[in-house]
């Protein structure tokens, strides 16, 4: 177990090295160039490119801006060239808001989808599998925006109540509790809208899952021995039928970045994935190139945490 977990850690490693390279060959290969002038700006002279180029080793080869970039990442002194801010303080700070709605989101996700996914397969064929199929096929085909602007317009019509931002407009004098509250309000509706699609496709995997291990001869003899439907299916069958969630599983934490592009910037939650798009539009390198080391890093690290659940649900792998 000690060395599966070992040449587990080690492929990461490498891995995550040949990534920092073809992410920093991507980028400086793309159309446009570092600090090029602006010819809308006339303050943007060829002088201060040549300073700027200086100060940030653009004017030295490839692979030395390479070994600089990622020295001063590793060491918290890259700055943004958009606002002159450290990288890691803003991508921290993008990341504290985004991760309550990951979390939230994950959590409906997950703890809806097998209910639902499991139930279908139990009645397969009748009227609540049909159902949860047309629903779920109803929520995979609306696009997240549109679905998005429809919730918008139902709340506010009916409720009357702010719903784009973290927090409603001059609450700041508000009281502890009523802020907290304000928060959960924002959070609630941006991380339904992302669960939604999640529990549409997640569960269809789990009918399908469950319906390719009812016919195994351990389902056919438990089903012998009298017990009850349920307990065969959330006991006997589930637990055989794990193992491509848990690859799943460990996939969810770039969701951090490239999950939440659309719905924040639909909600103005100020979160990674809307950080993330406004560096491009800014061809703000030093964060563009930080964020694709991050995503790099949250899915090296999400197959590693699948593969320690490997060896929890497949005693086969600990052995």
């Amino acid at each position: 177990m000690i060395s599966f977990i070992g040449r587990s850690a080690i492929q990461k490693i490498i891995t995550l090295f040949f990534v920092s390279i073809v992410s920093f060959l991507i980028i400086h290969l793309a159309p446009g160039e570092p600090g090029q002038v602006d010819p809308m700006n006339p303050k943007f002279t060829p002088e201060v490119v040549e300073r700027f180029k200086k100060e940030f080793h653009l004017d030295k080869p490839l692979h030395v801006q390479y070994l600089y970039f990622y020295q001063n990442l590793l060491t918290g002194k890259t700055v943004s060239w958009k606002d002159n801010q450290p990288v890691l303080k803003k991508i921290w700070e993008r990341f504290l808001n985004s991760l309550p709605l990951f979390i939230v989101g994950t959590i409906l996700t997950w703890t809806l989808s097998f209910p639902v996914g499991i139930r279908s397969a139990i009645f397969r064929g009748r009227l609540y599998d049909r159902s949860a199929t047309f629903l779920s096929y109803l929520l995979i085909s609306i696009p997240g925006f549109f679905f998005a602007y429809i919730l918008i317009i139902l709340v506010v019509t009916h409720f009357h109540v702010p719903v784009i931002g973290m927090e409603t407009f001059g609450i700041g004098d508000a009281s502890v509790l009523h802020i907290f509250m304000d928060r959960i309000w924002h959070l609630i509706l941006p991380s339904v809208l992302g669960a939604t699609g999640g529990i549409a496709v997640l569960s269809r995997y789990v009918r399908s899952q469950m319906l390719e291990v009812e016919g195994q001869d351990y389902v056919r003899t438990a089903r012998a021995k009298g017990l009850p439907t349920e307990q065969v299916y959330y006991k006997h069958a589930l637990r055989n039928a794990l193992l491509p969630f848990v690859t799943m599983f460990g996939l969810i934490l770039p969701g951090l970045i490239g999950g939440s592009v659309i719905i924040e910037s639909i909600f103005s939650w100020p979160g990674m994935g809307r950080m993330a798009y406004e560096a491009i539009l800014a061809r703000d390198y030093p964060v563009i190139l930080t964020v694709n080391f991050a995503s790099a890093v949250l899915v090296l690290a999400g197959t590693f945490i699948s593969d320690l659940l490997y060896l929890v649900v497949d005693p086969r792998i600990r052995l």
